[in-house]
C-alpha cells in the first residue's frame, strides 16, 4: 500500500461547507491504494494524476489520451501535436527534461511508477485523438516502467469513445454524446483486469448505491457535485479499493446526465470486486466550453502538479471518501 499523500490538517483547512458525505455506518473501509482510468481529456486527466501522486496510484488506463504535458502549457501545441492532426508528433523529449525539473518538489519520484501498471486503449479509427498521440503515450510510459507492465491494445477499429460490449451504446465507428460505445468489446474489464490482476465476472444488474459528492470546495475548477458507486458490501464495511474515473469533453453529467457514470461498465465489476468508483466532474466555462479536463493549462500553468486545483480536488475527494468526512 502506499502512503497517503495529504495530513488531516491539509483536508480539513480546505473542506468547506456541506460535508463531502453524509454519516454512514459503518464507515467505509478502503484500502488505500488508488487506481485511475480516463477517457480523452479524462485520459490525459488520469495520467496526470498517476504522476503527480505517484506515492498513492498505482496503476493508470487511458483511452484515446496523450502523453503527459503534451500540450506543454499552450492550447496551440495542443491542437498542432495532441489532437486529430496525422502529423501530430508531441516531443517527448522536452517534455521529460521539464519533468526532470518538477520532479523535486512538485511531482512525486517517477521511480515509484516502476511497480505500476499501465493499460492504453486507441482506436485506429479515432479521429479527435490521433493514435500516433496514443502511440507517443505508450513510448512515453516505457521511459518510466517496465514493458511488461504496459498493455497496448492499438489495433481496434474504435472511433472517439469508451468501447463496450453493453447494445445501448451508440455505433462503434462513429464518434457523438454519449461517447459510450456498442463495439462488443469490455474496455471496463479488460483494463480493470490489467491494472488490478484476474478480475470476478461482472454483476449482470448492479445493486450498489450512486452518492453525490460534495465538490465546492474546488471554487470554479469543478461542478458543485460529483458521483461515487458504492457496492452494498463497501457501504456495510467490508475492505474496498478505489478506482478514479475521468470523464471526456462533453460528457459530464451536466450534459449527458448519468451516461458515463452508469453506462461503462465499471460498476458492475465493482459490484464483483470489491471497488469504489469515484466519478469526479469537470464543469465547462469561458475557457473550457466542453467542459473538459484541464490538460494544458486554462486553469493554472501548473496543472499537472501537485499545486494544481483540479488534481488538488480530486486528491481530497478520494481523501474524504476514505476517511467518510
Amino acid at each position: 500500500m502506499k502512503n497517503s499523500l495529504l495530513a488531516k490538517t491539509v483536508i480539513a483547512s480546505l473542506l468547506v461547507g456541506t460535508p463531502l458525505i453524509a454519516a454512514a455506518k459503518p464507515k467505509l473501509q478502503l484500502t488505500g491504494d488508488i487506481t485511475v482510468s480516463g477517457l480523452s481529456s479524462g485520459g490525459y486527466m488520469a495520467v496526470q494524476f498517476h504522476l503527480a501522486y505517484s506515492d498513492k496510484v498505482t496503476g493508470a488506463a487511458i483511452i484515446a489520451g496523450g502523453p503527459l504535458y503534451c500540450a506543454q502549457n499552450s492550447l496551440a501545441t495542443a491542437f498542432a501535436n495532441c489532437m486529430g492532426k496525422p502529423e501530430a508528433s508531441p516531443d517527448l523529449t522536452a517534455i521529460e527534461q521539464y519533468l526532470t525539473t518538477l520532479e523535486q518538489q512538485q511531482l512525486a519520484p517517477r521511480k515509484n511508477l516502476q511497480d505500476d501498471k499501465v493499460w492504453i486503449l486507441h482506436g485506429t479509427q479515432d479521429t479527435t485523438v490521433h493514435p500516433n498521440v496514443g502511440k507517443a503515450l505508450y513510448n512515453q510510459y516505457l521511459q518510466w516502467l517496465p514493458a511488461t507492465s504496459i498493455k497496448m491494445v492499438s489495433d481496434k477499429p474504435f472511433a472517439h469513445h469508451f468501447p463496450t460490449d453493453n447494445t445501448a451504446g451508440t455505433a462503434c465507428d462513429v464518434s457523438e454524446p454519449p461517447f459510450i460505445a456498442n463495439c462488443s468489446y469490455d474496455a471496463a474489464g479488460a483494463l480493470l483486469s490489467h491494472l488490478l490482476g484476474k478480475v470476478n465476472a461482472k454483476a449482470a444488474n448492479t445493486t450498489g448505491s450512486m452518492r453525490q459528492v460534495t465538490q465546492t470546495h474546488a471554487g470554479t475548477h469543478l461542478a458543485e457535485t460529483g458521483f461515487a458507486y458504492i457496492p452494498v458490501q463497501c457501504a456495510a464495511g467490508e475492505p474496498c479499493a478505489l478506482h478514479i474515473s475521468f470523464h471526456g469533453c462533453k460528457q459530464h453529467a451536466g450534459v449527458v446526465d448519468d451516461a458515463f457514470i452508469t453506462g461503462t461498465g465499471l460498476n458492475h465489476y465493482a459490484d464483483t470486486n470489491n471497488l469504489v468508483i469515484l466519478y469526479p466532474q469537470a464543469v465547462a466555462s469561458a475557457f473550457n466550453p466542453h467542459g473538459c479536463w484541464d490538460w494544458w493549462g486554462y486553469s493554472t500553468e501548473h496543472y499537472i502538479t501537485r499545486q494544481a486545483p483540479q488534481l488538488q480536488a480530486v486528491m481530497l475527494l478520494a481523501e474524504q471518501l476514505s476517511s467518510n468526512n
